[in-house]
């Protein structure tokens, strides 16, 4: 993970108003919200895990779930997930009479081998113009 200065950091908004202006850029609420804080995501590769810009935010007036919440933004990181590769490879997905594999029916979702892997430097320019991005659309 690597931190990024941003104008946008301790910013306040509707949370409605933040996903009206970013999913248009791109940006996705990433699946690890919870009621009190969430991520916006703009995935930047997918090749070796997944690299994101990541755009945190926190409830500052009631929850995520409701209408109308404040929120304000955290300052945003560059993160990689790095995943298992072949999870599977060997795996019979039927085992004598049609009956799944325990595994693809019970661990249908993989970790991450290291949710925080190390950052290709060559990121860095698409990160900062995504920041800057950012700053026009939000400021």
């Amino acid at each position: 993970m690597l931190a990024l200065p941003s104008s946008v950091e301790g910013k306040q908004y509707k949370l409605s108003v933040l996903e009206e202006k970013l999913k248009p850029l791109g940006y996705r609420i990433g699946g690890g919200w919870e009621y009190d804080h969430g991520y916006f995501d703009y995935k930047i590769d997918e090749q070796d895990g997944y690299t994101f810009l990541r755009l945190p935010f926190k409830a500052v007036d009631g929850e995520l779930d409701q209408r109308g919440v404040m929120v304000e933004l955290g300052q945003p990181f560059l993160l990689n997930h790095q995943f298992q590769e072949d999870l599977e490879k060997d795996a019979d997905p039927f085992d004598g009479l049609f009956r799944m594999s325990y595994n693809s029916v019970v661990n249908q979702f993989q970790k991450p081998v290291d949710k925080d892997a190390s950052l290709d430097p060559k990121f860095m320019p698409t990160a900062r113009s995504l920041i800057q991005e950012l700053e026009l659309t939000l400021l």
